[in-house]
């Protein structure tokens, strides 16, 4: 395998090897092309990308329908009701006064189904990319998640109870659970898809188009999933049909499935069918150890989305610094955050081919440093605040962006499903580990030292990246 090195020179001047593009994706039309422009006239990435699109929304219009359907139907309005979840409240020190925490209670039961599977099944699934057509995983994965959403509304029905609560909600529940494991096993196919459809100069462009739609998805999904579900069933009820709001999640990973099946690429599975799973999932360690590049590049993503992880819970404290805003308000520098993230990965997209790497993430590192230690000396200022958040947006883009095109270029063909199952274990462990480290810290510390603390990692990987060496 050709490994590219971190500076641009190599990425400019380094042969594009041929592909076998079988949908028309032909390397030579953009040769010399860079950019979301060429990337986007890849037909195959394209319909990739749209199956990208349609199964993120669908992601988060499930999360959106869990609550829209705990807060209707498993929520009374009187906590003395409750009895049973109040005892559960109670034994995890949780107010139960209010029918917001009463449905926040039920929904962590809910986010926690969620996680269970992206935690411990990614490296399992990332080896079930390498040894069976990615293709069909992904269309797979949407099918049957489309044909699993359908049973919800079987869930409403009355039935027996288990800890006061309806067999209906522990229905969802266990739905729940099955839908993450089958999101793990689309991940790390579709990740390893992305190579074998794009020409390695357009990569950075494209990882860029994933990362910005991708935030888009996100927005768009919880800020609109609960209106569109509302005038789903409103729509539906006016033509006499009840439960239109239950069409939207099936018509989401229907779309993407069907666009994933009109991919048409070439891929050779070369592993060894007798092979254990177990030393699968260890060549796929051995691969982090022998390329420095994938090893670097692997502990930037885990640094960036613990630092993320930590930022969700102090922007609750920064929003409460802030009189116009509030505790309450805090997704107003989340948004301000995903805003800067989508803007800087339009930027690398365009941009991006002109500065090696290296340069990139170790900006990207330094834009995180200061907005870190500025947001602590200059909280209590809205303006300031969000100047600051919209940066460090930016900033994580171009840690993040580069560090997945990293992986993407210098792992071997045959270890991709491997190394973006493992990426996805370590990366959700440090999506959930950091939200009660850092809320333990701000508890007993305060804000600005926790904060201080976080700076100083993004400054030690920064100095990881060697930024005076020549790139």
């Amino acid at each position: 395998m050709n490994k590219l090195s971190d500076n641009s020179k190599s990425i400019l001047t380094n042969p594009i090897p041929q592909r076998k593009q079988g949908s028309g994706d032909s390397s030579n039309k953009n040769k010399g092309t860079k950019g979301l422009q060429a990337v986007i006239k890849l037909k195959g990435f394209r319909r990739l990308w749209i199956g990208q699109i349609f199964s993120q929304l669908a992601d988060k219009f499930y999360i959106v329908l869990t609550v829209y359907l705990i807060a209707q139907y498993w929520i009374t309005n009187t906590p003395q009701s409750d009895g049973a979840l109040a005892g559960v409240a109670a034994a995890m020190q949780m107010d139960f006064q209010t029918r917001a925490q009463r449905i926040t209670l039920l929904a962590t039961g809910v986010y926690v189904a969620n996680t269970i599977p992206a935690m411990i099944v990614g490296t399992v699934a990332g080896v079930g990319a390498d040894r069976w057509p990615k293709r069909r995983i992904m269309v797979a994965s949407n099918g049957v998640r489309a044909l699993l959403v359908l049973f919800a509304p079987i869930c409403l029905l009355p039935g027996p109870t288990w800890i006061g609560l309806s067999w209906g909600y522990w229905a969802i529940v266990v739905m729940t659970f099955l839908e993450s494991v089958l999101t793990q096993f689309f991940a790390p196919a579709e990740q390893a898809t992305i190579p074998l459809l794009v020409p390695k100069e357009n990569l950075l462009a494209a990882n860029s188009l994933y990362q910005a739609t991708s935030m888009g998805a996100t927005i768009v999904g919880f800020a609109l999933g609960d209106p569109i579900l509302r005038l789903l069933k409103q729509f539906f009820a006016n033509l006499g049909i009840e439960g239109g709001e239950f069409l939207l999640l099936p018509f989401c990973y229907g779309i993407a499935a069907f666009s994933i099946s009109k991919i048409q690429f070439k891929e050779e599975i070369k592993t060894d069918p007798h092979k254990s799973i177990l030393k699968e999932i260890i060549s796929g360690l051995k691969v982090l150890k022998k390329h420095p590049t994938i090893r670097r590049a692997m502990l930037n993503l885990v640094l960036l989305y613990s630092l993320l992880a930590a930022l969700y819970v102090l922007s609750i404290s920064l929003a409460s610094s802030i009189e116009i805003l509030g505790p309450t308000r805090f997704g107003t520098l989340l948004a301000t955050s995903g805003l800067g993230m989508a803007l800087g990965a339009i930027a690398i997209a365009q941009i991006g081919h002109v500065f090696s790497r290296r340069k990139l993430t170790t900006t990207g590192l330094g834009c995180i440093t200061w907005s870190l230690i500025l947001l602590g000396q200059l909280k209590g200022s809205l303006v300031f605040t969000l100047i600051l958040c919209g940066t460090l947006g930016v900033g994580a883009a171009l840690v993040a962006i580069p560090a997945q095109t990293i992986l993407q270029e210098d792992t071997p063909k045959n270890q991709l499903g491997k190394v973006f199952g493992l990426q996805n274990n370590l990366i959700n462990i440090s999506l959930s580990l950091p939200l009660v480290l850092a809320g333990t810290l701000v508890s007993r510390y305060g804000l600005l030292p926790v904060l201080w603390l976080l700076a100083a990692l993004a400054v030690l990987a920064a100095a990881l990246e060697f930024p005076w060496k020549r790139c």
